[in-house]
């Protein structure tokens, strides 16, 4: 499992992180306000204030399995990105 972060996502403290057991400490506590999205029809999550997307979660899946993800904050990404946020 890997964790990698975009250039804003650095700029808010976010890290990257290597193996399973370092990303699943990363996100201990800190992604309850994720919401689960579809991103580009693929699985991810999103985080958003007032409506607006801050933070991407994308997925990457092999055989069933989250094996990386990716932590965008850019906003001109985000623009570019089809989000369907799943209510909660």
């Amino acid at each position: 499992m890997v964790l990698r972060v975009d250039a804003a996502a650095l700029a808010t403290g976010a890290a990257g992180a290597l193996g399973a057991d370092a990303v699943a400490q990363t996100f201990s506590g800190r992604a309850k306000a994720a919401r689960l999205a579809l991103i580009d029809g693929r699985a991810g999550a999103v985080w958003a204030v007032g409506g607006t997307a801050r933070v991407v979660f994308d997925f990457t899946v092999s055989e069933g399995r989250i094996v990386a993800i990716d932590l965008l904050a850019d906003p001109a990404t985000l623009e570019l990105m089809e989000l369907e946020v799943q209510a909660g």
